[in-house]
C-alpha cells in the first residue's frame, strides 16, 4: 500500500522560503515518478513538478521555473520541494503524489496547507 506524508508546510511572508518534504513507503521506488501539485481555493489541481526516482529527470510548471527545486534522498525515500522567492500566488494546498513510470495513476498525500502572505 502506498503511503506518501508530506511534511515542511506553513506561513512565509513573500518573497520567503519553504522546503516540503515527502517521505514515501510501500513503492518500488526504482521505477517511479514523484510530484507535487497544488490546489488553490476554488481551483484545480495543478501539477508543479516532478521527479523520476532512477535518473532524477526533473520537470516544472512555467509558474515556479527558477523558483522551485525538485530533488530526492535515495537512502531516506524522501522527495523534497524547495520553494524560494515565494509568492501569494502560490498560497495552495500541496500534494506529494507518486506514480509507477508506466502508468498515468497518481496516487496521492494527505495534502499540506503553504500560505504566502503579502
Amino acid at each position: 500500500q502506498v503511503q506518501l506524508v508530506e511534511s515542511g508546510g506553513g506561513l512565509v511572508q513573500a518573497g520567503g522560503s519553504l522546503t516540503l518534504s515527502c517521505a514515501a513507503s510501500g513503492l518500488t521506488l526504482s521505477s517511479i515518478i514523484m510530484g507535487w501539485f497544488r490546489q488553490a481555493p476554488g481551483q484545480e489541481r495543478k501539477f508543479v513538478s516532478s521527479i523520476t526516482w532512477s535518473g532524477g529527470s526533473t520537470s516544472y510548471a512555467g509558474s515556479v521555473k527558477g523558483r522551485f527545486t525538485i530533488s530526492r534522498d535515495n537512502a531516506k525515500n524522501t522527495v523534497y520541494l524547495q520553494m524560494n522567492r515565494l509568492e501569494p500566488e502560490d498560497t495552495a494546498i500541496y500534494y506529494c503524489a507518486a506514480r509507477q513510470s508506466i502508468s498515468v495513476t497518481w496516487s496521492w498525500g494527505q495534502g499540506i496547507q503553504v500560505t504566502v502572505s503579502s
